[in-house]
């Protein structure tokens, strides 16, 4: 099932979405809820980010040839993490499928994008093991973690260079019937594929990231967690256009635009 979060005629509400049209549901998909009877149109309501997350998590380092590309690029020898680390990204970040990705007139030439699978938590969960860490899991989308490779090296925190306004570019909705295994991640820059690889082939699986994390802090409905992203990306500027496509779940599209 899908279900996207929409606008439409300035009232917002979950929508259920099956092929060309989306159902309205009153309620959030995390908590009671009933279908209303109406359907419109998918090219009729605006989408919007797929949830607002009471915690905004990321995996740290996840797939090696990102660690290997990165480490490239500074000089270094890659460093494989020997168990699961977790970070934390800014809510305010946040931006829709098709919504400009703005670049702030003082970055520099190295922005990039990051596409990642999210994971989208639906119970309230503690000291899961890893057996049972997918109980918590409602649904998986698709997220841009868009970097300023340059602020990265020298903001401690990562504050800008990774939290920007509109730098995480998540949806389009969230798709609840998922087979991990077979997921395929494709990256598009102005309609040519410039990265490919298998969406679950990370250093560390959903389960054990669930389960390290669930073992300190509670997950509650609505958190997400970004997994991490495989290889390298060109440098994006103002005009391109960046899709991510999880095969069996959809695609996220936005364009970059240079800040007025």
């Amino acid at each position: 099932m899908r279900w996207a979060r929409c606008e439409r005629d300035g009232n917002v509400f979950f929508g259920i979405v099956s092929g060309d049209e989306v159902q309205e549901v009153a309620g959030t998909p995390f908590a009671a809820h009933r279908v209303t009877g109406k359907r419109y149109p998918l090219s009729s309501v605006k989408l919007l980010v797929p949830v607002v997350p009471p915690t905004f998590y990321a995996a740290g380092l996840n797939y090696v040839e990102h660690i290997k590309a990165q480490a490239a690029s500074q000089g270094q020898q890659p460093k494989i993490p020997q168990k699961p680390d977790i970070g934390y990204r800014a809510v305010n970040a946040l931006t829709a499928h098709e919504e400009p990705v703005i670049i702030p007139r003082d970055a520099g030439q190295r922005v990039q994008y990051e596409a990642e699978l999210v994971v989208v938590i639906g119970k309230k969960a503690k000291h899961l093991s890893e057996a049972d860490a997918l109980s918590c899991v409602f649904g998986y989308t698709i997220g841009n973690d868009v970097s300023e490779r340059d602020w990265q090296a020298v903001d401690r925190t990562l504050w800008r260079a990774k939290n920007t306004d509109t730098w995480k570019p998540m949806g389009p909705w969230i798709e609840t019937e998922v087979r991990l295994e077979s997921l395929r991640t494709i990256v598009r820059v102005n309609g040519k594929t410039t990265l490919e690889f298998p969406t679950n082939h990370m250093l560390f699986s959903i389960p054990q990231y669930i389960s390290a994390m669930t073992r300190y802090v509670t997950l509650y409905p609505g958190d997400v967690i970004w997994m991490g992203t495989e290889g390298a990306s060109p440098n994006l500027k103002a005009g391109d256009v960046c899709e991510i496509e999880i095969v069996g779940i959809g695609t996220l599209r936005n364009a970059f635009v240079a800040e007025s």
